[in-house]
């Protein structure tokens, strides 16, 4: 683990909000220099560039180290992105956070596969009190994560982190690489890194409010997995039959018929004490396997799910975000499979207005991250509101 301490949510470089954006096409001839135009002097404590995986990612951040000054960059590459028109492709978004409204300790955590946890948890509770004591007059905090997509790890990692934080609150999402799914990258100040994680602390002036939402209602279809392979998120039998065939069967399909808009559009859930989680299916394995995007465990009980409407439902939902006073902006980590459902149903633009009029700006996701929990489906996201004693950057 290493590391440095150190609005316009997509719409141009109008200065009103909390964080500083911009957007520019992946295939711009020189995009860091458009971004950095955009985003204007700073100085910034971290940048952040959601990527889409058409960008030349070794020569985005082969560029970008030194770009912005002091501040700390991560960046990595997306399942899509979130920008001026909503839902997006093929472009590059940047968020900078102004060193007048943030501190921010940026770091990387490598080897996800083998991590020491006690050494984790110790090393982030220290660096967490010092942010603490180095920013006094930034009351307000969080912590935003994006971890590789494709590690398989992302339980692991939200458990570990959540037991470092105290009452900082804990979000993020998993890297993305379209609809491919052939390899992830994220990167710190320059270092391209897999198996990787990169964790951002931020103490602020602006009141901020971490949240997650889906759009999703459990039915009264069950099935219970009766053989799994945990360790890759694999189901091989569901009620004794194999897992395709059955969960096929309960949609009234044949198992050749599965793809992955089926899956989006019929997840399945757990229930955790007074909750449910998706655990949202990535394919059919070549032996008729499921193959899910989070754990998955033998005995564990699915119901199938049924959907509203995208659109009304995050309408509704960011609306009530205002209740006393509208945020300025918002940070999402939107699912892909909630992207690809919009597509399916036609609500692509329907919900691309909705994410622009909330000021919303991010990247779409292989999961997410919130609390403890590794979670699908899911809108998770930071609401910045205005900060108390207006001083703008």
């Amino acid at each position: 683990m290493d590391g440095a301490q150190t609005r316009s949510a997509g719409r141009g470089t109008d200065p009103a909000g909390a964080l500083r954006v911009a957007q520019v096409e992946s295939a711009a001839e020189d995009p860091i220099a458009a971004i950095a135009a955009q985003l204007g002097g700073g100085p910034f404590e971290l940048v952040c560039l959601f990527a889409s995986p058409e960008a030349d990612f070794i020569a985005l951040n082969d560029a970008a180290i030194g770009a912005f000054g002091g501040a700390d960059v991560f960046a990595c590459t997306t399942a899509g992105e979130i920008g001026r028109a909503g839902y997006e492709e093929g472009q590059i978004i940047a968020i900078a956070f102004p060193s007048a409204l943030f501190a921010v300790d940026a770091l990387a955590i490598d080897g996800l596969d083998a991590l020491d946890d006690r050494q984790v948890i110790d090393q982030l509770m220290q660096r967490r009190m010092a942010l603490n004591v180095d920013a006094p007059d930034k009351p307000y905090e969080f912590a935003f994560l994006m971890v590789d997509g494709l590690s398989l790890q992302e339980e692991n990692v939200a458990t570990i982190l959540a037991s470092a934080m105290g009452q900082m609150p804990l979000f993020g999402g998993s890297t993305g690489d379209g609809t491919d799914f052939g390899a992830t990258w994220l990167s710190y100040n320059g270092k391209i890194r897999s198996n990787a994680a990169l964790l951002a602390l931020v103490r602020s002036r602006c009141p901020v409010k971490v949240f997650s939402i889906d759009h999703l209602v459990p039915t009264t279809t069950r099935m219970v997995v009766t053989r799994a392979a945990p360790d890759h998120r694999t189901v091989q039998e569901i009620n004794a039959e194999p897992a395709a065939q059955d969960y096929a069967r309960l949609l009234g399909m044949r198992p050749e018929q599965l793809d992955t808009f089926t899956f989006a559009t019929h997840p399945v859930v757990v229930r955790l004490g007074d909750s449910h989680h998706v655990r949202s299916i990535q394919k059919v394995g070549d032996k008729g396997e499921l193959v899910f995007f989070s754990a998955i465990n033998e005995g564990m009980v699915l119901t199938l799910a049924e959907r509203q409407d995208m659109a009304s439902h995050l309408d509704q939902a960011l609306g009530a975000l205002s209740e006393t006073e509208a945020p300025e902006q918002i940070l999402g980590c939107d699912c892909l499979l909630r992207r690809l459902e919009a597509g399916q149903f036609q609500e692509t633009r329907a919900v691309s207005d909705v994410l622009t009029r909330h000021n919303v700006v991010g990247f779409n996701t292989y999961g997410e991250q919130i609390g403890a929990l590794h979670v699908n489906q899911t809108f998770t996201a930071v609401a910045f509101y205005p900060a108390e004693n207006e001083d703008r950057p």
